[in-house]
């Protein structure tokens, strides 16, 4: 005889197969008849025979198809309580039996991790792993909350190795995503010090972790700030404003502390940047950066002000003087008026009023340098109270090596006014010339040279302003290429040398070489893949310059020559700055792999790739895809990629500079080799953003034919550009009056006219688009009326009712408008087109075809 549990799978067997013949040893209630069996194979709607296969399979434990049989019987039968009483039941068996799986799961991980005697590597970091997995899914993350989990992890914390202290951080991340209530809690139970406390430790990963905890944590405390909880809710809902200051408090308090790492200074330092300032001007509330500002800014400033090397100094990397200057860049834009600004300018020149002694100077002035690379504005004013000048330039004469490095620096940021690099060219050059021939440190000569790189392009691209006597700037640019090659010194020495020739590429003389020295080429593109990511800017400013995808326009001659007239001085282009010179350091720049290292450096998390750095990248790719020729290769390096993170967040104009990258792309290539899979979808937004009417006509045009293209891929895609409110920006241009925009846009409607919303917008009672495409049937334009004709025919295959209004819209038409051709040739041509689109449709003509 046959088992109890044979004849259950037996009975789920013939159920399912219709195969004849069953022993019924198993209780009747349970076992399906053979004609139940039979019944699901014949007839997938039979209810009796799904609920009977679902109860076999509930006594064999498969639970999930048991639910799917279920399921299948209440969406028959909505009405019948039996299934839907069973359906209950079997949902929280089932959860029942998931919960009681997941509670033996989470104890015996925090078994194996706690137990002391454990001493297999292999089984601890599995246990590891299966708890943050588990935290990741909502039932494990509840159940390992509700099971003292969170004191549990706090032992994992405590134990300071860093494997537990690893796996510890990315369980808590599980349980706080999303989570505001768990995230208070925990916070409760933890504390903000302990935390600020691991992310300030040695252990690189075990800090980054923190970092990442924190993060998480702030986004789901701000979530419930941002919602708008009323009546009982809102009496449950606890305020978690104090929570963020209170972790913002410890993040700062970290900042000077001595014990902390390097590491988790920086980390903390980038915290603060994602998290204090507002994420849109939209945003009115700024009170928590004003907040940072009265309670922070002195202690962002001490760490700024820190020099390397200098007794009793802060532990520091080469990134973080870098990552204090943007977040003091950061809280300066986010203030709203002069009051707060003027706050922000007296904590500043306080702090550096209190430096009277020889290290405090050196602080002093390296809190200037900090400013200057920052809010720049605080930075001149600090730098302009008395003394700081002065010293300065006494300490660049200094015999201590130190004070001339921080000293140089200082007089190199210092000399971004047209004002002071005036003054620093009469007083300064000398004394950097002097550091610069005879100084024994390479890291202070390269300094040097970058000082009188700076004064030496004080002129810009204006060929007529010489700084300094011919061919000088060319010996500049020399150096620091053979500086820039040098692989013996140290990345953050020949960082400088990139910064040398961001100001000396002003110099069309100094691109054309730049782009022949291939060595020269793929060593700073190197340094722009390396971990110091202060350098990205330097990059970036030298292939803008040498592609010239700067800002120029062409001066008005009327105006030209009112400047003659009064002898007023008048900018000159250099010679070799003409377009065909421009063409070939392009191709250059992209035969030696600019686009790889363009990719590396978007990708790029560190606060060095600030919004100003991604406008820069954005105009190199657009003058990298100027050609049509050469966009295959720019996306076959990963330039398509990196041009859509590039579209969506920066300044206005690196967003519009990147989305019309990608529509110059959209319009030569094929879209969905281009931007394979979901990739595709995301260039929608840009392609759209270029339709606004600041825009100019060029961009205008290029996002037009671009989702054009888009539009007759596939029905998905019109639904993305229907979702980004595209098509009455569209109709917008199918009036403009220049030819091709006008002729974009009708060839765009052509497209979308495929879809059935768009459809239903010719089909409007009282709509003029109708009488539209009719009258560009008949326009001179041949692409224009093909484009007309085309919807035109496409409404009439989809919709045979419109055939008859066309022939209303004709003749209302009467006199004709001033943008078609003469009355008699249109009435031939509707006369034509009435006839072919009626004798489609299977009515008759209404007239006889004209001879």
């Amino acid at each position: 005889a046959l088992s109890l549990q044979e004849d259950y799978a037996k009975a789920e067997a013939d159920a399912s197969k219709g195969t004849a013949g069953c022993r019924q040893q198993g209780p009747a209630s349970v076992l399906p008849a053979k004609a139940d069996w039979s019944a699901i194979e014949a007839d997938g709607r039979d209810m009796k025979a799904l609920f009977r296969r679902s109860q076999a399979l509930q006594k064999l434990g498969r639970l999930d198809q048991a639910i799917s049989d279920l399921q299948r019987c209440v969406s028959l039968e909505p009405k019948n309580k039996a299934f839907q009483e069973a359906l209950r039941a079997l949902g929280s068996s089932m959860h029942e039996k998931t919960m009681s799986c997941t509670d033996s799961k989470v104890e015996q991980m925090f078994q194996i991790l706690l137990d002391p005697e454990e001493k297999d590597a292999d089984k601890k970091q599995k246990a590891a792993q299966n708890l943050i997995v588990l935290a990741r899914e909502e039932a494990g993350a509840e159940k390992i909350f509700q099971s003292d989990g969170v004191r549990l992890l706090t032992r994992l914390l405590d134990t300071a190795k860093a494997d537990l202290m690893l796996a510890a951080l990315r369980t808590l991340v599980g349980l706080c995503s999303g989570h505001r209530s768990r995230t208070m809690a925990i916070l409760a139970e933890l504390g903000a010090p302990r935390l600020s406390a691991v992310l300030g430790v040695e252990h690189e990963q075990v800090s980054l972790a923190a970092c990442n905890l924190l993060h998480v944590m702030f986004d789901s405390l701000k979530e419930g700030l941002q919602k708008d909880f009323r009546g009982k809710e809102d009496a449950v809902v606890l305020d978690s404003s104090k929570d963020l200051k209170l972790l913002i408090k410890d993040l700062l308090e970290l900042l000077p502390l001595e014990g902390a790492s390097a590491h988790g200074r920086d980390n903390a330092l980038n915290l603060l940047i994602k998290v204090v300032p507002r994420k849109s001007p939209k945003e009115t509330n700024n009170s928590m950066s004003l907040w940072v500002i009265d309670q922070g800014l002195k202690k962002i400033l001490e760490v700024g002000s820190t020099v390397c090397g200098a007794p009793g100094s802060l532990p520091v990397t080469e990134n973080t003087r870098m990552s204090a200057s943007v977040l003091l860049s950061k809280l300066y834009e986010d203030l709203k008026c002069d009051a707060e600004r003027e706050n922000f300018h007296h904590l500043c020149e306080d702090y550096v009023s209190g430096k009277s002694r020889l290290a405090g100077k050196l602080r002093a002035i390296q809190t200037v340098s900090c400013l200057l690379q920052g809010p720049s504005d605080a930075g001149n004013r600090v730098l302009e109270l008395e003394g700081i000048m002065d010293s300065v330039l006494s300490l660049c004469a200094s015999v201590c090596e130190a004070h001339q490095l921080v000293a140089v620096e200082a007089l190199i940021h210092a000399a971004d006014k047209a004002k002071r690099a005036s003054f620093i060219t009469a007083n300064g050059v000398s004394l950097l010339k002097e550091i610069y021939k005879h100084s024994e440190r390479d890291s202070i000569r390269i300094r040097a040279l970058v000082g009188l790189c700076k004064l030496g392009s004080a002129g810009g691209t204006d060929f007529s302003m010489k700084q300094f006597a011919e061919g000088s700037t060319m010996k500049l640019a020399k150096q620091c290429r053979k500086w820039l090659c040098n692989e013996a010194i140290d990345a953050g020495t020949r960082r400088w040398a990139v910064e040398g020739l961001a100001y000396l590429t002003f110099d069309a003389d100094v691109k054309e070489e730049f782009v022949e020295d291939k060595a020269a080429m793929q060593a700073m593109f190197q340094l722009a893949k390396s971990e110091d990511r202060s350098v990205l800017y330097a990059v970036a400013s030298t292939l803008v310059n040498c592609t010239n995808s700067y800002d120029h326009e062409e001066p008005d001659p009327q105006m030209l020559e009112l400047a003659k007239y009064a002898k007023q001085h008048i900018p000159e282009q250099h010679p070799k700055d003409k377009p065909d010179f421009v063409k070939r350091r392009v191709r250059k720049l992209l035969t030696a792999g600019v686009v790889s290292a363009l990719a590396c450096m978007v990708k790029s998390e560190n606060p060095a790739l600030t919004n100003s750095c991604r406008e820069l990248i954005s105009r190199v790719f657009l003058a990298l895809v100027a050609e049509a020729e050469d966009r295959g290769g720019v996306v076959a390096q990963g330039g398509g990629k990196a041009l859509i993170p590039l579209s969506l967040e920066g300044t206005e104009v690196g967003q519009t500079k990147a989305a019309q990258a990608l529509a110059k792309i959209t319009i030569t290539s094929n879209p969905e080799m281009a931007f394979p899979g979901e990739r595709i979808y995301e260039v929608v937004r840009p392609l759209v953003s270029l339709l606004h009417l600041q825009r100019t006509g060029l961009e205008n045009f290029e996002g037009l034919m671009a989702l054009t293209n888009l539009a007759g891929i596939s029905e998905r895609l019109r639904q993305k550009i229907l979702k980004e409110k595209a098509v009455p920006m569209i109709e917008g241009y199918m009036f403009e009056e220049h030819e091709l925009i006008r002729l974009a846009a009708t060839e765009c409607m052509c497209n979308m006219a495929m879809s059935k919303e768009v459809q239903e917008l010719f089909l409007a009672e009282g709509s003029d688009r109708l009488k539209l495409m009719v009258l560009y049937s008949g326009e001179e334009d041949e692409k224009l009326r093909r484009a007309a004709s085309g919807t035109l025919a496409m409404l009439t295959v989809l919709h045979p009712p419109i055939c008859k209004r066309i022939p209303q819209v004709v003749s209302a038409q009467g006199g004709g408008s001033p943008a078609c051709p003469p009355p008699r040739a249109l009435g031939a041509r509707f006369l034509v087109l009435d006839y072919l689109l009626l004798t489609l449709s299977g009515s008759p003509a209404s007239c006889p075809l004209p001879s």
